[in-house]
């Protein structure tokens, strides 16, 4: 499974790409007024710190103002991908920018018979909203699940990429399934190496070494 971070922070982006561990970036309006930063330039940054896809969102609503937003957006790097809204609009968006070679995520995904308008509309991602799907009485695993099926059963080759994630069992039920990319907060990906046995270990092996009184170099 690919991991993405759910971030415009670059700091953050530079300090975990220095694990190997990042496959792409997401990003979308709110996080870049986060970063207080502007738009190009923090996209342009963020593309020049990852190999994988970049995901910058238009803004406008209407296909006419997607597609010019998008021809600023492709602009900045080879990497950027098109994030547009689950709407007509969008998929309209969705269909002509793929059409023409470019990456495009179809983003706030809350039911499969979404994601299966995004695969016809030959998104390239579809991101499906697990954590705000939990927060409204649904079950967001069950989600990605139906995804999952619809997309084997007619061989789309939209990747599933699980977005709103808020802690590791999201991260690991989305691998359970077979989602092709998680999009994550800073702090969950680093939560995932989190374990209170391997902690406890540490500690254990270096209260031993102390005892030999040896050092390594």
């Amino acid at each position: 499974m690919k991991f993405f971070v759910d971030t415009a922070d670059t700091a953050e982006i530079k300090d975990l790409a220095a694990t190997g561990l990042l496959d792409g970036v997401t990003t979308n309006p709110s996080l870049i007024a986060k970063s207080g930063k502007d738009f190009k330039e923090v996209t342009k940054e963020i593309c020049g710190m990852v190999d994988g896809p970049v995901s910058a969102e238009v803004v406008a609503l209407d296909h006419e103002g997607m597609m010019r937003e998008a021809e600023v957006l492709r602009k900045i790097a080879d990497n950027v991908c098109i994030k547009v809204p689950m709407t007509f609009d969008g998929l309209k968006t969705c269909k002509a920018l793929t059409g023409d070679g470019t990456m495009v995520n179809v983003t706030l995904c809350f039911s499969a018979n979404q994601a299966l308008l995004a695969a016809k509309a030959g998104a390239s991602f579809v991101s499906p909203f697990v954590g705000r799907h939990d927060d409204n009485g649904f079950d967001g695993m069950d989600l990605i699940r139906d995804i999952r099926l619809i997309y084997d059963n007619y061989a789309f080759e939209t990747e599933i990429l699980v977005a709103s994630i808020r802690h590791g069992i999201h991260v690991l039920e989305s691998a359970r399934i077979g989602a092709d990319v998680a999009t994550m907060p800073p702090a969950v990906i680093r939560g995932l190496v989190k374990h209170v046995l391997t902690d406890k270990g540490i500690e254990g092996f270096l209260a031993d070494w102390k005892k030999t009184g040896q050092s390594i170099g």
